[in-house]
């Protein structure tokens, strides 16, 4: 099993910026693409952005694409996302998921396991 603990999160003015972490423990032997996704009041859960395990392949949602970005350091087995030019809309809690694979991210993860989520508050 893998364990994730997201950090990072908190209150910012609209147009600030911020850097989510996610840090791994546990089975980080083995290969595995991230990704954030963030889950809004009352609404189901989006994926944000996906990393591969390299590191050479990401892929984003069109609401975030030119504002965030997503980047790893397997070494020490963290993935960032960070947060420019953040609006009210991306006012969320934002979880980081795995999954096992060595392919290149083309899309959406359906991770398997979950972090339990930081909040995200952008004030306008």
């Amino acid at each position: 099993q893998v364990q994730l603990v997201e950090s990072g999160g908190g209150l910012v003015q609209a147009g600030g910026s911020l850097r989510l972490s996610c840090a791994a423990s546990g089975r980080t032997s083995s290969y595995y693409a991230v990704g954030w996704f963030r889950q809004a009041p009352g609404k189901e859960r989006d994926f944000v952005a996906a990393i591969s395990w390299t590191g050479v392949s990401t892929y984003y949602a069109d609401s975030v694409k030119g504002r965030f970005t997503i980047s790893r350091d397997n070494g020490k087995n963290t993935v960032y996302l960070q947060m420019n030019s953040l609006q009210s809309e991306d006012t969320a809690v934002y979880y980081c998921g795995v999954k096992q694979t060595m392919n290149a991210v083309i899309g959406p993860l359906r991770p398997d396991y979950w972090g339990q989520g930081t909040q995200v508050t952008v004030s306008s």
